[in-house]
């Protein structure tokens, strides 16, 4: 199926992405950020949007992506066999994905707050339970927007809620499969969101 997607869908997007797409070794990678922006160009289409401001997209100093002159906001993730898109016409948004893999939990230790560490190594699933604070972190970073600049463990999260410079950040899981572990991260209450705003290939 790889090669009839690149067929069907890379023609949609500028020559800088395209030459992204195809510069990726693995077709895994190539597909699956390529379906990303698929599922965001379908938004599009779906919503009365020019196909044309998918090519809009670009980058704050700290890598994350935006529709210049378009008041949508977007995320992309993508782990194992799955890319998500998280929408919103309220406020930055972000989305993040992993599944649930073999990993030396210690490692990451630096990155969580004492009380985070604490509820990891005192979980029944260790392993669960790191990646459903490692996908929190992540999620509220891409939602923040300086992930380059503000470390993992500068904020806390207890009860899906976090802050960060005295702005609050809500969180919300998203349920897929049993293999993966899904937040979406907004600085309004993402409770209220319906499965109707996330996109899931």
């Amino acid at each position: 199926m790889h090669e009839n997607i690149i067929e069907q869908y890379l023609n949609y997007f500028d020559k800088d992405f395209q030459n992204k797409i195809l510069n990726y070794r693995r077709w895994q990678d190539a597909q699956l950020s390529l379906l990303g922006r698929v599922l965001l160009l379908k938004f599009f289409e779906e919503n009365g949007i020019s196909s044309k401001e998918i090519n809009n997209i670009h980058y704050n100093e700290f890598g994350k992506p935006f529709l210049k002159g378009n008041s949508s906001f977007f995320n992309i993730s993508h782990s194992g066999d799955i890319t998500v898109c998280a929408i919103s016409d309220k406020s930055e948004i972000g989305i993040d994905i992993e599944i649930i893999s073999n990993i030396e939990i210690d490692d990451f230790k630096p990155q969580f707050t004492e009380n985070e560490w604490n509820k990891i190594i005192s979980s029944n699933n260790k392993k669960e339970t790191f990646f459903e604070y490692w996908t929190q972190k992540e999620a509220v970073i891409k939602a923040h927007g300086d992930g380059l600049t503000l470390p993992l463990n500068t904020f806390d999260i207890l009860d899906n809620i976090t802050h960060i410079n005295d702005e609050k950040y809500y969180l919300k899981e998203i349920k897929i499969d049993k293999q993966y572990k899904c937040y979406i991260s907004q600085k309004m209450d993402v409770f209220e969101i319906s499965m109707k705003e996330i996109l899931i290939s």
